[in-house]
């Protein structure tokens, strides 16, 4: 399996409370704005010696063509969001949430139960949807089970399935969740959460930045349930990351070959895709990669496939947040968040995004 988790160099241990900040709840975004490139983008650029917390811009995500240059790669993840929660009862009685965290091939899948006592491999559930789900077995956390339905899956999920909002969203999924918890251009079926950066993207944006001759390219991977899940560890070295399925294909590869070739600059949408493209990094280049990745990057850890990184604002703690951190320096990023919340910008899959550079020094600590 590409990309197992990642230690620092020497030097104090890194631990989760590190990654601790306050956010005022009321900076939580509930939905999105009516309007997806409406969205405040925050511009920090790379810190100085002089200017070590300064030199951020409050910008709007639709002026993001302003800020690129002819030439440049935007890289997005494709991934599309399936209607991943059911609801059921156990044949032997008992409610259960069922959250689908992969698609498993015919119809078979990787879920999470919410349910008050574990069933056993043979037990049936009774989908409130209409057909049924046997229990084949347990992993952890995740449950595979076998769905019986009229139709594909896939099909019968578009239909069955309610959308997973994250937790920190209190209300239930409405009819334009299903349009805007996914971005324009989703095409490979498979994530159960959004790549969040991508929702900032609409046509008119697109054009845009195609119009500046800015280049397009995709990676996939399917965002999994674990990504919602916390950091129970407070030492980081001992922490087991989640595993998620991704695509980086020839074709991607050669385009970034070129946009760099050419004095252009990558740029990842998300932080998605610098964990795709740093899983298919081989002695120091990308190559071709498909497959399961359990990368886990924090500081310490030099981001070498992208030079700037767009993202939402990130749950503290989160291995999300330590991925930024990793790319332009901890300092950098929190001085970003302090503003950030001084500033009220709105945070999390519905909020607003940022727009990064790496840090100067190796060592992002």
């Amino acid at each position: 399996m590409a990309g197992s988790a990642v230690h620092p160099p020497p030097g104090p241990a890194l631990k989760k409370s590190d990654f601790h900040y306050d956010l005022p709840p009321e900076l939580i975004a509930q939905a999105p704005l009516p309007e997806r490139s409406a969205s405040r983008l925050l511009v920090v650029p790379p810190a100085t010696e002089e200017v070590a917390d300064r030199g951020f811009e409050d910008r709007v995500f639709h002026e993001l063509p302003e800020l690129l240059a002819p030439g440049d790669l935007l890289v997005f993840n494709d991934t599309r969001v399936i209607p991943a929660r059911l609801y059921g009862q156990k044949t032997s009685g008992g409610r259960v949430e069922i959250l689908i965290e992969r698609l498993l091939g015919g119809a078979e899948v990787r879920a999470q139960l919410g349910v008050s006592k574990s069933p056993k491999p043979g037990a049936r559930i009774l989908l409130d949807a209409g057909g049924e789900a046997e229990v084949l077995g347990r992993d952890g956390e995740f449950y595979r089970l076998r769905f019986e339905v009229p139709e594909s899956l896939e099909k019968w999920l578009l239909k069955a399935g309610r959308l997973p909002l994250p937790p920190y969203i209190q209300r239930e999924a409405g009819h334009d969740d299903d349009t805007r918890y996914q971005t324009v251009f989703a095409r490979e079926v498979g994530a159960v959460a959004a790549p969040t950066a991508g929702l900032h993207f609409d046509q008119p944006l697109l054009d845009a930045l195609k119009a500046r001759g800015v280049q397009f390219g995709h990676v996939t991977l399917h965002v999994g349930a674990g990504t919602f899940q916390p950091v129970r560890v407070d030492e980081l070295d001992q922490h087991v990351m989640h595993s998620e399925w991704l695509n980086v294909g020839a074709g991607l590869i050669e385009q970034i070959q070129r946009t760099r070739a050419a004095g252009g600059r990558v740029i990842a949408v998300g932080t998605t895709v610098v964990r795709a493209l740093e899983s298919a990094m081989r002695d120091g280049h990308l190559q071709p990669y498909a497959g399961e990745t359990r990368l886990f990057i924090l500081p310490g850890y030099r981001i070498r496939s992208v030079d700037a990184l767009i993202t939402n604002f990130h749950l503290p703690e989160s291995t999300l947040l330590m991925l930024v951190s990793a790319f332009s320096g901890k300092a950098r990023v929190f001085a970003a968040y302090d503003h950030a919340i001084a500033q009220r910008y709105r945070f999390f899959s519905y909020g607003d995004a940022m727009l990064l550079f790496p840090s100067p020094t190796e060592d992002a600590r």
